[in-house]
């Protein structure tokens, strides 16, 4: 079933555009690409379904799976309700890296951009984690150390824009930082696919450690669970997912911290269950805004992460009214 889901919403990506293309198009054109199966269509039409809007929507799919897995782990991990890459500084921390690459030329010859971005995302959890707990323990600590690591790295990436990058350049830069699909293409699918999978097969791999961890960190060590080795393991995978997508599509917000909530709310908290539902709906909630980004003003593309965060930012108020509610 969440395959149909999925593979539905997909051509609806597919499909769906400043110039709507009909369904039969995109699987024609889809049976032509993987089976040749030698259907006569348009040449433009086929173009746009295959280098343009599939390879866009598959893209989108991995990053709302990737953000919604890693705002799973930390929430569960930090018992944290607010926890998400983008509070806690990763995507931020991500930017900067892949930003240091592309424009200083950081580790050129050695260092890719999702390398820089991966190191950046690390360097700023590192940081986070250090403040949190030099502050105390505690939530407030932690949203606290967040928005502060948040807010040094996004001046940092701008500093470095400013600093270092052409007129041309800081257009790009400032516009993908605000999370742009406009530039992705097929090789970058074949970036965000693995990442993204690798991240699913590793969290449920510990979806019973994750289950133990939302009773704190204490009783999943008495259930024989090595909290340091899951901790660091979960918080890495989750640093590597956030810079891959990070390095691809730019900074997105509220996906990781909406779409848990919401995940939870349908399925429950078992993480076994919890995890691919979250994955699935992190994706079918990308799909759908990069679509709406795509027809929302005629002519114009906007940002993703605009969306996100008009979609995003009334979701997550009505989540925590929800919760205020039941307490």
């Amino acid at each position: 079933m969440a395959l149909v889901v999925l593979v539905a919403v997909l051509w609806l990506g597919a499909a769906i555009g400043e110039t709507s293309i009909p369904f039969g198009v995109v699987a024609k054109t889809v049976a032509n690409r993987l089976w040749d199966a030698g259907y006569p269509l348009e040449p433009i039409d086929e173009g746009i379904v295959w280098s343009y809007r599939l390879s866009r929507a598959v893209v989108a799919g991995c990053c709302g799976a990737a953000l919604a897995l890693s705002g799973v782990v930390l929430q569960s991990l930090l018992r944290n309700p607010l926890a998400d890459p983008y509070i806690l500084g990763i995507s931020a921390g991500a930017s900067t890296g892949a930003v240091s690459v592309a424009i200083l030329g950081l580790g050129t010859g050695m260092m890719t951009l999702p390398m820089g971005a991966f190191f950046g995302a690390l360097v700023a959890f590192a940081l986070v984690s250090l403040l949190a707990v030099k502050a105390g323990r505690g939530t407030a600590a932690i949203i606290l150390a967040g928005v502060a690591g948040s807010q040094l790295f996004n001046a940092l990436t701008s500093f470095i824009v400013t600093k270092a990058a052409t007129a041309e350049q800081a257009r790009g830069i400032m516009f993908w930082l605000l999370g742009n699909l406009s530039g992705v293409r097929w090789p970058d699918a074949w970036l965000a696919i693995p990442a993204a999978l690798a991240g699913l097969l590793v969290c449920l791999w510990h979806a019973r450690s994750l289950d133990a961890f939302t009773f704190g960190a204490e009783s999943a060590a008495s259930l024989g669970i090595s909290v340091r080795r899951t901790y660091l393991a979960l918080v890495g995978i989750s640093a590597m997912m956030t810079a891959v997508m990070v390095s691809i599509v730019g900074s997105i917000g509220f996906v990781g911290l909406v779409i848990p909530h919401a995940a939870r709310m349908l399925v429950g908290i078992r993480h076994s269950v919890l995890l691919p539902a979250a994955a699935l709906i992190g994706a079918v909630f990308m799909i759908l805004a990069d679509v709406l980004s795509r027809v929302l003003i005629p002519g114009q593309v906007l940002p993703i992460g605009v969306i996100t965060a008009l979609v995003g930012a009334p979701a997550f108020a009505f989540v925590l009214g929800q919760r205020r509610g039941r307490g």
